[in-house]
Parts: C-alpha cells; structure tokens; sequence
C-alpha cells in the first residue's frame, strides 16, 4: 500500500472519528424550555451564557459535556428525556 494511501486513509479515520451527529434537533423554543429543565438539575450552570443556534445541536451536546462533566451518551439522553416533555415539570 503505498504510503499517500495509507495517509489518506488515517485522516479518513480520524475525521470520522470526530464526527458526532446529535440524535435530537432543538429549535430555539424548546432549547428554552430544556434549558431552564438543564438549570434546574444542574444550579451551577446559572452562571453559564448556554447559548444554541438551530442546526448547533453537536456543539451544544459538546459544551454541556464539559460542563457536567458527563459523556455524550448521557447529555444526549437528558436532552431527550426533556424534549419527550417539554411543557411539563419533570427533569
């Protein structure tokens, strides 16, 4: 295998490895109502500017990770556990 192959192929793998695709989609209402749900449960992030743009669904899972210190899967099951109720009380 010659060796631009074998380059292309690692940077192949490594971009894929990378490459997150958020399980959900946020629009700025139900961000809001998530968010306040995400405040609530963590009290510490009040302090936080969590800002979301539509279509910004990876970078926000990747700021919450770094902010309860939680991995992807988790962040992403909380963020659904809210969406699955977004005008109720339940966290």
């Amino acid at each position: 295998m010659p060796l631009s192959c074998f380059i292309f192929a690692f940077f192949l793998l490594l971009q894929a490895k990378h490459t997150f695709m958020a399980s959900f989609t946020l629009t700025p209402e139900t961000w809001q109502k998530v968010k306040i749900k995400f405040l609530r449960k963590y009290r510490d992030l009040a302090q936080v500017n969590l800002s979301f743009a539509p279509g910004q669904e990876d970078q926000l899972v990747e700021q919450l990770m770094g902010l309860v210190k939680r991995d992807r899967d988790y962040v992403e099951f909380t963020i659904k556990k809210a969406l699955a109720d977004a005008d109720g009380n339940r966290l």
